[in-house]
């Protein structure tokens, strides 16, 4: 393994970030085929059901009118080795003639788990792993957290101004939005990553939001409300489309127990309910996280306001956070303002694996905790 090895696998990595809000839950995966030093195919996971990456390039090669027999290839995960939607990749890359492989990680999904590396191997193909495996794994953490270990991966994101402020008061005459067209385009990106999308009852109370991924790409997410005293209006654009696109409506035992005729009237509706134990008049969010990790809910995506963000990081629930900061101080004009329930954190957090990305004037600041 050198440099070079390196450089290939690199150019894997960005063929496969490609796939990323396209092919979830399914993990992103790039791959390129490599003779005397030179690119001769390359393909990355595009869409969720379609052909994976190691099957791209092959494709990619003869498509170019090269065999690809004896040459190298390079891919960011463990080729799979069982009947999904789709064949199985080793059965393609052994018929193919590949004489060597470089995987950067190992798949924790229980149907490969390293038999895909140990099937290559018994067809006498040269197999090594580990070449950026951090950077892999790190492309791929929400499906490495659920592979391994049947927990949801929880990712905070929010917009705010300089002062950090999540939206303008009231009595302002100004936008409804804070962050810009190119940064709410990329939020949609998260919407599409995930399996479900979450909100507390204030955020649908202010906004009416309909939550869905825009453009939705055939993708439906779960929505949920986090409504611990069951006053979501019957009359909501979440509700008025529950028949369409599923809404859960989260509350807490004692609330639907007090309101049984409008929870039948929610369900009514199409929406789901689903009543958790309160904690200290609130829904126990560790109970909603199971909950989703049984109902295969891979990444949740928590877009609620200031004390629900906190609620989720008071319990160190997240592994990740996206903020989008406007070039805005709103001072007077700012409403919901992110430091104040904030303040009732005891101890610092100190993010890992930090990236800034700029939107025109936008700043976005991603990292995982």
């Amino acid at each position: 393994m050198d440099s070079t090895d390196e450089k290939f696998m690199q150019t894997a990595l960005k063929l496969a970030a490609k796939g990323i809000s396209r092919v979830e839950p399914n993990p992103a995966v790039g791959c390129v085929i490599v003779r005397d030093n030179k690119i001769i195919g390359k393909g990355w996971h595009k869409k969720f059901g379609a052909a994976h990456a190691e099957i791209n390039a092959l494709d990619d090669c003869r498509k170019n009118n090269i065999d690809p027999a004896g040459s190298t290839m390079y891919v960011t995960l463990e080729p799979c080795c069982h009947h999904g939607k789709t064949p199985p990749c080793t059965d393609a890359i052994i018929k193919s003639g590949i004489k060597t492989v470089f995987i950067a990680t190992t798949d924790p999904f229980e149907k490969v788990s390293g038999s895909g590396i140990e099937i290559l191997k018994n067809a006498h193909i040269e197999v090594t792993t580990g070449i950026c495996e951090q950077s892999a794994r790190q492309l791929n953490a929400p499906f490495m957290k659920f592979a391994s270990t049947k927990k949801t991966w929880v990712i905070l994101k929010w917009a705010q101004s300089i002062d950090g402020f999540l939206a303008w008061s009231k009595d302002s005459d100004s936008q409804r939005w804070i962050s810009n067209e190119k940064s709410r385009r990329d939020a949609h990106k998260l919407r599409r990553r995930s399996q479900a999308v979450l909100v507390g009852i204030n955020t649908v109370l202010c906004d009416d939001p309909l939550l869905t991924p825009r453009p939705a790409r055939g993708k439906k997410l779960t929505r949920i409300v986090l409504d611990s005293n069951l006053q979501i209006p019957l009359n909501c654009n979440l509700v008025k489309t529950a028949k369409t696109n599923d809404l859960l409506v989260v509350t807490t035992t004692p609330a639907a127990k007090a309101q049984l005729e409008k929870a039948d009237k929610l369900q009514k509706t199409g929406a789901r309910i689903l009543p958790l134990p309160a904690i200290n008049n609130r829904c126990d969010l560790k109970a909603l996280l199971n909950h989703l990790a049984s109902c295969d809910i891979q990444q949740l995506l928590v877009e609620g306001g200031p004390e629900v963000i906190t609620a989720f990081l008071e319990n160190d629930l997240a592994d990740e956070i996206c903020i989008y900061i406007a070039p805005i101080i709103l001072a007077s004009k700012g409403d919901a303002p992110i430091t104040k329930p904030m303040t009732r954190l005891t101890k610092p957090i100190h993010p890992k694996n930090i990236k800034v990305n700029h939107f025109d004037t936008d700043t976005k600041i991603t990292c995982f905790l």
